[in-house]
């Protein structure tokens, strides 16, 4: 896939669904800017694609990624996400498989050779361990390991602690270029520190950050812990 955006970890991606938008989405990013400046870790935000343009033009550090694309051609298509479309608004990458937007794989590979012909970057959820194989396969950019199951509201135990090595030396068999980032259930900077101090090169959150009392303050929590994770393995 697409080679021209270098990530260098540890990173964090901050996803804020259908719960942020417009001003308040504004306002976070400018806050994540900061934080990655102050902490070096590299963010990654995917708005809703009607903020894209607003936000991407204004981040000195952060990334845009689109929450989906499809796979159709300039054309006909109302009420798709063109490729072309996302990366003139400013994107640098694009959010695929999702959970909530999920693909077959014949699909996701239509997308993500479009997304390859755009200059758009990959990032590619993984249920488990058999899916982030078979996504490796398909060479993309990044792939978010997290199961469902703790999306949103979950709690990450030993055993997904311990699956973090064992998905990360799956991948990397396969393309050890692969960056891996592994999420859901994050809900506080010590849930990071876990995940990071455990193997992870990138981490991200929802929930945890927008439904928090203080996002801002939580925020910073979760890209300190990143950070101080890193230096401690690193």
């Amino acid at each position: 896939m697409y080679r021209g955006l270098e990530i260098t970890p540890p990173f964090f991606e901050i996803g804020p669904k259908a719960y942020l938008y417009g001003k308040k989405l504004f306002a976070l990013a400018k806050h994540a800017d900061a934080m990655s400046k102050k902490y070096k870790v590299q963010i990654s935000i995917t708005p809703q694609s009607v903020d894209i343009g607003m936000l991407a033009h204004e981040m000195e550090r952060v990334l845009i990624f689109a929450q989906h694309i499809d796979s159709l051609e300039v054309g006909r298509g109302v009420g798709s996400v063109l490729p072309e479309a996302v990366k003139a608004a400013g994107a640098a990458g694009v959010l695929l498989n999702h959970f909530e937007k999920r693909l077959s794989m014949d699909a996701l590979q239509r997308t993500m050779k479009r997304a390859d012909e755009v200059e758009l970057a990959t990032m590619v959820c993984a249920d488990n361990l058999e899916d982030a194989a078979a996504i490796a396969r398909l060479d993309p950019n990044i792939i978010i390991a997290e199961s469902p199951e703790l999306i949103g509201i979950g709690k990450r135990g030993d055993d997904d602690r311990q699956a973090i090595a064992k998905i990360n030396q799956i991948v990397w068999n396969i393309n050890p270029k692969i960056l891996v980032l592994h999420g859901a259930g994050i809900s506080c900077g010590q849930d990071v520190y876990d995940v990071i101090a455990g193997g992870a090169q990138g981490t991200g959150s929802t929930s945890g950050i927008v439904l928090a009392k203080d996002p801002f303050a939580m925020l910073e929590e979760m890209i300190s812990s990143v950070r101080a994770a890193w230096d401690k393995t690193h």
